[in-house]
């Protein structure tokens, strides 16, 4: 069964490695090495969470903020419960 999701990111642009996660005041943290220039951070991320979570990247939607390091994202085929793995 597949759900849609929505969850709210804190992106940190040029970070030595990718990465998610931990939580950070109630967004997960999402770090990805693109520079936050046309839209290449908001691509990197769309990539990381596709990747980690075997979707397709046509799943991950930013829904809002999208010139912001504070995101809100829309996955579709996921359950909450994936994302909470990712943070394990």
């Amino acid at each position: 069964m597949s759900e849609t999701v929505t969850i709210d990111v804190l992106v940190q642009p040029r970070a030595s490695r990718a990465r998610i996660g931990p939580r950070h005041d109630g967004r997960i943290k999402i770090a990805v090495t693109a520079p936050p220039v046309d839209g290449e951070a908001n691509a990197a991320v769309v990539e990381l969470l596709a990747k980690s979570l075997g979707i397709a990247r046509s799943s991950v939607e930013v829904v809002a903020g999208a010139s912001s390091r504070r995101k809100t994202l829309r996955l579709s085929g996921v359950t909450a419960a994936q994302i909470e793995e990712l943070l394990a």
